[in-house]
């Protein structure tokens, strides 16, 4: 079964979550594309001894490339190869995170400055929601002009994407999984969600990784602006060698390597096993005192950086994760580590069994949908959408290219396609999808999350469990309860564990819900009061929930069957280079409240302590 042999299709090489770039909707004005512009061309705009076509450069400005980049790289090496062209045009774009911090430069340069040394950035707060409500309102794009809103905004875009590459390489990745990480993601999203994210490499971003004296543009470009830069480029390039072991690409520190601290993870990630997987049978062995009840589950991003599941697997009873992605049971990609006690054996699906490609999910987006974008998935879901600049954009380049689009618009198209799980509704036209179809995939009744604004829509499904994976490891306490089940259900969410629960059936006596968001308490709320029966029981901040309070709600109840959860993952990797601290750091901490309250319910209920 093809499905089963790999997690490295096309499919599973973008994911992405992170909620905000809710750029503005309307449209900037059309420029005509075929009457001159500001440009560095001279009056008769002759490059070499040629006459340009306007719209050959225009072709390239749409897709966001700077026109004094274009016309460098047009005077580099010509027009007639468009692929080449645009390789050339995304290595400069690569380049400028090497000139993030240094001085300004003549736009005539190949390296356009962007953005200040990543030295003063910090992203511990950074919940890719911050500047939503700010773009929407003070945005006006009615008088700009084609070069106008996309020298900025794609520049200030391209800003943010480098000042997070750099953050994830101090963290001990490699320039080329940051960048796929950001393909995938967006460059609006949280630290956390890019390192669940990092796989693949990019080969527009490739240079980062590369011997950079042995790269013919890149000399070409170091020429441009002078020996100091490039002296300074070549010790970076020298420091990252010898950082990561020596070559080109280096030994470089590998989040499923074989370091003491590190856990492999599986390819395919498929767990201990899934429905229909023919795969070698898994048998794991707990301890008398690590089985339940009371039962314990708790979900993480799986690429999580070095040691981090090694100690989160020390804190539970040193039991042996299970990674799944999400992408075995969906139509979707979602990679994620679960710790728990559950028997692995005699699980069932949920049945009807999901769709698991986009056209069994929505097979009216067919009718558009062009021969040469072949993904059968989506990425990770996410909790934020593509801009209408950006699909405006896509929708230009489409216009102005041939029928099938060049092999470079195709590539353009397909990377921003794959990073905002973009899909055809028109003819030339994309769009995200919306929330009610982001519900859908994940398992969620439909309008689940309706009754809060679109935004928070969004993230709080980006941040959601993936039900029916959720409900596959679940499904084995059906039998075990016939009467129901007490939870205690901590960073509750939206309540996908809850809703994976009451899908297979399994009657909810008591749930003691910890959440401190409030739309998220609201979503969760109003699901409870239409669907369930037993009792529901808020508390907002997890630090209230002390050891006394927690007896005295066993006392009540006597006991919980199920603890289940998953603390946020802000701090995961370290949000920056001045708070690299891991589960240390301020939010992904609390997975020690989570660890301290299951150790005292085990405790109290005749368990040991961890």
């Amino acid at each position: 079964m093809a499905g089963w042999t790999s997690d490295s299709d096309d499919s599973d090489k973008f994911e992405w979550d992170n909620d905000g770039v809710a750029e503005p909707s309307s449209a900037p004005a059309m420029r005509n594309f075929d009457s001159p512009g500001p440009s560095t061309l001279g009056s008769n705009e002759w490059i070499n001894g040629e006459v340009l076509p306007t719209s050959l450069i225009e072709r390239y400005v749409v897709m966001g490339f700077p026109k004094e980049m274009v016309m460098k790289s047009i005077k580099e090496i010509g027009h007639s190869d468009a692929d080449a062209l645009l390789e050339l045009l995304l290595t400069y774009k690569a380049l400028d995170d090497d000139d993030a911090g240094g001085n300004n430069h003549s736009t005539s340069g190949c390296i356009l400055p962007v953005v200040e040394d990543d030295d003063d950035l910090d992203f511990e707060n950074w919940d890719g929601d911050d500047d939503a409500g700010g773009r929407e309102s003070s945005s006006d794009d009615s008088g700009y002009e084609v070069d106008d809103y996309l020298s900025s905004d794609f520049l200030r875009e391209m800003s943010e994407r480098d000042e997070k590459i750099k953050s994830l390489v101090n963290m001990g990745f490699s320039e080329d999984e940051s960048n796929e990480a950001i393909i995938r993601c967006g460059v609006d999203a949280d630290i956390c969600v890019l390192v669940d994210s990092v796989s693949a490499s990019r080969v527009a971003e490739d240079c980062h990784s590369r011997n950079l004296s042995d790269h013919q543009v890149t000399d070409r470009c170091f020429n441009s602006f002078g020996g100091r830069k490039k002296a300074r480029l070549m010790e970076e390039s020298r420091k990252k060698r010898k950082r990561y072991g020596g070559g080109g690409q280096g030994n470089r520190p590998s989040l499923d390597g074989s370091d003491e601290d590190s856990m492999p993870l599986p390819n395919p990630m498929v767990g201990f096993n899934l429905p229909g997987y023919s795969g070698p049978s898994v048998t794991r062995m707990l301890s008398k005192l690590d089985t339940g009840p009371p039962f314990f589950y708790y979900e993480n991003v799986a690429r999580a950086p070095k040691g981090e599941w090694a100690k989160i697997s020390r804190n539970m009873f040193d039991i042996q994760p299970e990674f799944v992605d999400s992408l075995h049971l969906c139509a979707a990609a979602r990679k994620r580590g679960y710790i728990h006690n559950l028997p692995i054996e005699n699980r069932s699906p949920l049945l009807p069994l999901p769709p698991k490609t986009i056209f069994e999910a929505f097979p009216h987006y067919k009718k558009w949908w062009p021969s040469w974008d072949t993904r059968t998935h989506l990425n990770c879901l996410q909790t934020c959408v593509a801009s209408a600049k950006l699909t405006d954009r896509i929708q230009r380049a489409l216009v102005s290219s041939s029928n099938p689009p060049t092999k470079s618009v195709q590539k353009y198209v397909m990377d921003e396609c794959k990073k905002w799980n973009l899909v055809w509704v028109g003819k030339n036209k994309v769009a995200p999808l919306e929330p009610d179809e982001m519900e859908y995939i994940l398992g969620f009744p439909r309008d689940h999350t309706r009754g809060v604004g679109k935004t928070q829509r969004y993230k709080s499904l980006g941040n959601s469990f993936q039900v029916d994976t959720v409900a596959y490891h679940l499904s084995v306490l059906r039998r075990m309860f016939p009467n129901g089940v007490c939870v205690l259900s901590l960073f509750t969410g939206i309540g996908g564990g809850e809703v994976a629960l009451h899908k297979l059936g399994i009657h909810m006596r008591v749930v003691v819900s910890v959440e401190i968001g409030e739309a998220s308490k609201k979503i969760f709320k109003s699901w409870w009061d239409q669907t369930q029966t037993g009792t529901l029981i808020e508390i907002t901040d997890v630090k209230s929930l002390t050891n006394d309070r927690v007896a005295s709600l066993i006392s009540q109840f006597g006991g919980f069957d199920l603890v289940i959860g998953g603390s946020p993952c802000n701090n995961l990797a370290g949000s920056n280079q001045h708070h690299r601290d891991g589960l240390e750091g301020k939010h992904s901490a609390l997975f020690y409240d989570y660890v301290r309250i299951l150790n005292f319910v085990k405790s109290a209920m005749g368990g040991r302590r961890m």
